[in-house]
């Protein structure tokens, strides 16, 4: 079999490839693909953030060693229906046939294929029936998102039985890391300092090397809090402002009232998510938006919203919905504006034009966290930007400052710290049917939400004051241009808050006492400013934000 076809397909695949990189491998591809073929190993972990390629480089791999007689067939392993047929649709390009419509009641494949694609719930299920299709051909097995194969028992017992055999197995995931001590199989742990077993991976490629190269876009996190209402069923009314300090209980549910479509707040936020959106669309004309919802009947609340700000109809995708696939294939291939997904994050969203997100879900764990903000970052040209729009949440806040810090699957580790914990990939993109509860609290009634622009964050660093909704200080932001660099955004993202600084010294210096600031406005401000100076030394040092609110309250004294 000729490797011509495969040594053709985008480096970026299913789209494009990014400026400066078509139409040879990416230097990282190469350098992953030069030093698995000088190791010859039955084993291989690839660590690769999300939009860098990973499909085009197995199948480079599987091209490789299908020419040199080392295998015969290929099985590709993902977590959903819908990347099974992505998968094939790859290998179909560089003329590797994948049958994607496997069943384990069929047995075998036709002749025709050289492989299949099969889902690791489905293996689990007949691991017996793969295991010998594995042994009946030198086989290599590609294991998309490979921590899947962790997420329960029998999954990875499934897969363990089924491909022991395998002659060679190619292991892929962007965000390798888990809360549970289960093993993920055929990957390799050592032993840390502190006594903890961490995977290792063979090879690596992060967030911040890939945005170095060009092969990811820069993301714009914009946090908006507010002020929300709501009633319990108690009949006790409630208030809290999103951006404060609150206990766990005042925060999950004033997040919650946030997210009620029937609130002002998320209608807020995705009317300047659109306007954002509009500006991209200026440099960026294809691109598209994504509202990340947490169940079908808000997702479709949402979509009616964005019907009312756009005049348009947005595309609604549900986990249980047969014809999702189609339907982001079409919406991937159109000029339509909004997407709105029920979680979906590992459901396959992969779509290069998307440019524009809302986070409006209820989960807040670092893996969901990070595979929601992948599918954002493919680049196809030089200079494109993200925008992820999302509630001012502690959590949420600290994971957007982390974006480019690598984690690994730890075995055995400490309880992580409250609210950090990676719960299962699955649980997180279950079918839904009914809202999240956030903690333990009684269900209970929104009354009123607002929304007002709180900051940017971007590259460590946080940038912008407080802000109503509409306003000029809100618009500058909201007006970046879609087409930047890295350093430019940081620069124009520098400007504008010194900008906006100034003009309130300004304001300030020429209004009366009278007017000063109310003390909790004052607080605010404070609060602000301490998170965008601590943003900024943590950019500089790599110290965590944490740690470095901890030295300053060692060192100044006052309550945590």
């Amino acid at each position: 079999m000729s490797t011509f076809a495969a040594s053709h397909l985008s480096p970026s695949y299913p789209d494009r490839a990014a400026w400066g990189t078509a139409p040879k491998l990416r230097a990282w591809q190469q350098e992953a693909f030069d030093l698995y073929f000088r190791r010859e190993p039955r084993d291989f972990l690839t660590v690769a953030t999300p939009g860098a390629g990973k499909t085009t480089y197995a199948l480079r791999i599987a091209s490789e060693l299908l020419s040199r007689g080392v295998i015969r067939a290929v099985t590709v392993v993902t977590p959903t229906e819908h990347l099974k047929r992505q998968w094939a649709d790859a290998a179909g390009r560089v003329g590797i046939g994948i049958d994607p419509e496997f069943k384990n009641s069929q047995g075998t494949t036709s002749r025709d294929y050289t492989g299949v694609a099969v889902t690791y719930a489905q293996v689990a299920m007949h691991p017996a029936l793969h295991r010998a299709r594995t042994e009946a051909r030198k086989t290599m097995v590609i294991f998309d998102e490979i921590h899947h194969a962790g997420d329960a028992k029998s999954w990875g017992d499934g897969v363990r039985e089924a491909f022991e055999p395998a002659a060679r197995r190619l292991q892929l995931t962007g965000t390798p890391f888990r809360s549970d001590d289960n093993p993920i199989p055929f990957v390799g742990y050592e032993e840390d300092a502190e006594g903890f077993k961490r995977s290792v991976a063979d090879y690596s490629y992060g967030y911040g090397p890939a945005l170095d190269d060009g092969v990811v876009r820069p993301v714009i996190f914009l946090a908006y809090s507010g002020e929300m209402k709501w009633r319990t069923r108690a009949g006790d009314e409630l208030a809290a402002t999103l951006g404060t300090p609150l206990t766990k209980d005042q925060l999950s549910q004033a997040w919650r009232a946030a997210l009620d479509p029937k609130g002002d707040w998320i209608r807020q936020v995705m009317h300047a998510a659109d306007r954002r959106l509009t500006e991209v669309r200026r440099g960026v004309t294809d691109a598209g938006g994504l509202v990340i919802a947490t169940d079908h009947e808000t997702a479709r609340a949402y979509a009616r919203h964005l019907r009312d700000i756009t005049g348009e109809g947005a595309t609604v995708v549900l986990s249980d919905d047969p014809g999702a696939s189609k339907k982001i294939k079409q919406f991937a291939a159109s000029q339509d504006r909004w997407l709105v997904a029920v979680r979906m994050v590992s459901e396959g969203v992969d779509i290069p034009r998307l440019c524009v997100g809302v986070y409006a879900t209820s989960t807040s764990t670092p893996l969901f966290f990070a595979q929601a903000v992948g599918r954002f970052v493919r680049a196809r040209k030089r200079g494109e930007t993200a925008s992820v729009f999302l509630p001012s949440v502690p959590t949420l806040m600290g994971l957007a400052n982390e974006m480019e810090v690598e984690r690994d699957h730890v075995l055995n580790k400490r309880p992580p710290e409250d609210g950090l914990d990676d719960s299962l990939l699955e649980q997180a993109n279950r079918k839904q049917d009914n809202p999240d509860v956030l903690g333990d609290e009684l269900p209970f009634e929104t009354m009123e939400t607002s929304a007002t622009f709180d900051r940017v964050l971007f590259d460590g660093g946080e940038f912008g004051t407080g802000a109503e909704i509409g306003s000029a200080e809100e618009e500058d932001f909201l007006g970046l241009p879609g087409l930047l660099e890295p350093d430019q955004v940081a620069t124009l993202l520098r400007k504008r808050q010194s900008d906006q600084q100034a003009a309130k010294r300004k304001q300030a210096s020429a209004e009366p006492a009278a007017q000063a600031l109310a003390p909790h406005e004052q607080v605010a401000e404070l609060r602000r400013e301490l998170n965008g100076l601590v943003g900024a030394w943590n950019h500089r040092t790599g110290q965590p934000h944490g740690v470095i609110h901890a030295e300053l309250r060692r060192v100044c004294g006052g309550q945590r």
